[in-house]
């Protein structure tokens, strides 16, 4: 049998807030001048919004937005008429494609707090037509190696436990809670690029235990390895392993637009500003729910 090989870290970029959207705090890592991107995925927040923050009515084109609360409500509308509303644990894996306009606004006066994630569909998915996962947070897969690790696999596979979750570009998000003294191991495929997000408490992460504490991006060797060894050193240890395999692929992006030419872009932003091709009905359209909180603020 073939000796398995520890992934390690190469990179730390600690998370500083800033705002974003309309008066939101984030802590933003990946999409960064600090970590530009890591193909395949463009952007990574924690975002912990108070109202009156919020996101509201904004375009995507050309990638996917994975929101996934932790603490909190969020609403959220898009202009085809698609609405809901996600709590905690609850996972919204939207596939913006060749177009979405939509708002996302704290449900209510407490904290929103979660992460979003921003993965970069390959040339021949840009184009596609949008589609939403959603995902209650009793229909996360999860999985308890032993007492003391607790793992959600929002998508890809733990443990020999797998997400319902269809990934148009292959993706893994895992997300691991352990107490003090406790080890874990996390499968990654050898052709994914990754890395682990720390949203609270202390770890040694990958072979060389590197140990970081909460609101680290620590970026995976690249495709050297087929998993990541994880010990806790504190008690209420929380973090993220994503990984995914890279496309490979000229990034264009501009604002909310990700393709892979400036030509494409310049595309995206007359096709948004013109309601066609995919944005048809996006010119003049406002959101109730925003329009709702426009009359409360």
């Amino acid at each position: 049998m073939a000796s398995r090989i520890a992934r390690n870290i190469v990179k730390s970029v600690r998370s500083r807030p800033q705002m974003d959207g309309d008066g939101a705090k984030v802590y933003r890592s990946i999409g960064t001048a600090a970590l530009r991107n890591l193909d395949p995925f463009l952007m990574l927040d924690e975002f912990d919004v108070h109202a009156p923050g919020g996101f509201p009515d904004h375009p995507h084109r050309g990638f996917e937005t994975v929101t996934y609360m932790l603490e909190g409500e969020f609403l959220h509308e898009d202009f085809k008429g698609h609405k809901g509303r996600i709590g905690p644990g609850d996972l919204q894996w939207m596939s913006a494609a060749r177009g979405i306009v939509h708002t996302e606004i704290p449900a209510t006066k407490d904290r929103a707090h979660g992460l979003q994630l921003w993965v970069n569909l390959s040339s021949k998915d840009k184009l596609a037509e949008p589609n939403y996962q959603e995902l209650p947070k009793e229909k996360v897969a999860h999985v308890s190696p032993e007492p003391g690790v607790e793992i959600k696999v929002i998508a890809g596979t733990s443990n020999g436990t797998h997400s319902p979750v269809i990934t148009r570009t292959p993706t893994m998000f895992i997300d691991v809670k352990m107490k003090k003294g406790k080890h874990m191991e996390q499968e990654i495929p050898p052709n994914y690029a990754g890395f682990i997000y720390t949203i609270e408490g202390s770890a040694k992460f990958g072979g060389t235990e590197h140990l970081s504490e909460a609101h680290h991006t620590l970026v995976l060797d690249n495709n050297q390895g087929d998993f990541i060894p994880v010990e806790s050193v504190s008690d209420d240890t929380h973090f993220v392993i994503i990984a995914g395999q890279p496309i490979n692929e000229p990034i264009v992006q501009h604002g909310p637009f990700v393709m892979n030419t400036q030509q494409e872009i310049i595309q995206a932003v007359s096709d948004y500003q013109q309601g066609r091709n995919g944005f048809e009905g996006a010119p003049g359209w406002s959101s109730s729910i925003q329009n709702k909180w426009d009359a409360h603020h």
